[in-house]
């Protein structure tokens, strides 16, 4: 899901119980493929050591402006320079409030005024600490000086107290690293997107419904945020994560996922169908457990359900729509008849039968021009590519116009 190979990235450590965090934090980077120098204030040693951060990353630990190990003792040049970027976990409010005025009298805050690259500040510190003003004024330079900050959570905190102030989940970090490095090509957009099933009520403890995962419509909205977008998704019953930095809406049925969708199109920019929605509903759901020897065979009755592509496609002032397809066989044919059908400009094709409940892929991208054949990939790294395909045919005007379509490779 995270790959941060040949990322190079300082972790520095101020003073903090979030440390432990950190740990875990340095370990998941490692695994996903980072190089991670460690840099620690002298507070923070107090609550963790640097013989555990340097056995976590593999590479010595830095403490010391004066660090012999570094060429000319510039560990605050020679560190930096390296760096993709540099991500303070934990920043306390005494860091924080040397970094919103300049101050450099440690190897940390030296490094990080010397740096030519990103600077990223997780705040770690007690609820009144956080909302303090002089805190909140020193968060503001931070962000005005072009310094991210992550966080902070709101929870438990170590004092027994409850509120914000808490730093991010290690895997929320992740998630925030992750998306630094993808291109940010729907900054400013928001994206509606369906995923999941749908479950269509029987009696009050059955269901028609499909074998969806959700898992392709969940890597699509984390990569839509990636991305820069505001992603708000509608998902029918799974039991995924919601994707971090993502607005998800949960709904049962197709009518419910139906009127969650409608009421939103005014906002979003792009809309993507990915849910496997259910064609019909029960018109006679019984009001109690159907019994197989009292009740035999129940004689139910279908009635279709909205189609939520075709009427979002349809809107005079709508977003712009993208479609999915999951057939099991004649897929060219099926998925081309169903973008037409649907009106749509690109529809996403698929083999039902080697997707559903994977883990990777391989998509066909249709639309004016033809169709496109991607590779099999991971399904996390699937959807950044099919958002990059998408936005590049968002933003021609003409879907004909995209670049690559060979059409005889499908």
């Amino acid at each position: 899901m995270h790959n941060l190979t040949d990322r190079h990235i300082i972790l520095g450590l101020t003073g903090g119980i979030a440390c432990y965090k950190s740990a875990e934090l340095v370990r998941q980077l490692v695994k996903a493929g980072a190089t991670v120098d460690v840099v620690m204030t002298e507070a923070a040693t107090h609550f963790i050591t640097a013989t555990t951060m340097q056995a976590l990353s593999g590479r010595p630990v830095y403490l010391d402006a004066w660090d012999a190990r570094i060429p000319n003792n510039m560990a605050h040049i020679e560190l930096s320079r390296a760096a993709d970027l540099i991500l303070i976990a934990p920043a306390s409010t005494d860091f924080m409030a040397k970094l919103a005025t300049g101050q450099a009298n440690d190897l940390l805050s030296t490094l990080c005024v010397a740096r030519n690259c990103p600077l990223l500040v997780a705040p770690a510190m007690n609820r009144e600490m956080w909302a303090n003003p002089a805190t909140q004024r020193n968060a503001a330079i931070l962000v005005q000086d072009g310094i991210r900050l992550l966080g902070p959570a709101s929870g438990s905190q170590a004092c027994g107290e409850t509120g914000e102030g808490r730093m991010l989940e290690p895997a929320d970090l992740m998630a925030e690293l992750s998306a630094h490095f993808q291109p940010k090509i729907l900054q400013g957009k928001h994206v509606l997107l369906t995923a999941g099933p749908t479950a269509e009520p029987i009696d009050p403890v059955r269901v028609l419904s499909n074998r969806s995962s959700g898992k392709t419509g969940y890597a699509l909205a984390r990569a839509a945020w990636e991305a820069g977008a505001t992603v708000t998704m509608v998902s029918g019953p799974t039991a995924l994560p919601t994707p971090y930095g993502v607005t998800r809406i949960t709904v049962d049925t197709a009518r419910q996922m139906h009127e969650a969708v409608m009421a939103r199109t005014r906002d979003a920019d792009l809309f993507i169908a990915v849910a496997a929605v259910a064609d019909w509903h029960i018109a006679n759901p019984s009001e109690h457990k159907l019994k197989k020897g009292k009740d035999g065979t129940p004689v139910l009755e279908f009635v279709p359900n909205p189609d939520i592509l075709a009427e979002v496609a349809a809107l005079e002032q709508g977003p712009w729509c993208v479609g999915f397809a999951a057939e099991t066989q004649a897929l060219r044919d099926h998925a081309e008849a169903k973008r037409r059908r649907k009106q749509v400009p690109v529809l996403i094709g698929n083999d039902a039968q080697s997707t559903m409940d994977a883990d990777a892929a391989s998509y066909t991208i249709f639309d004016d021009a033809g169709h496109t054949a991607l590779p099999v990939l991971p399904k996390q790294e699937a959807a950044r590519r099919l958002i990059a395909e998408i936005v590049r045919r968002w933003q021609s005007g003409d879907s004909a116009s995209a670049t690559s379509h060979p059409s005889s490779a499908a």
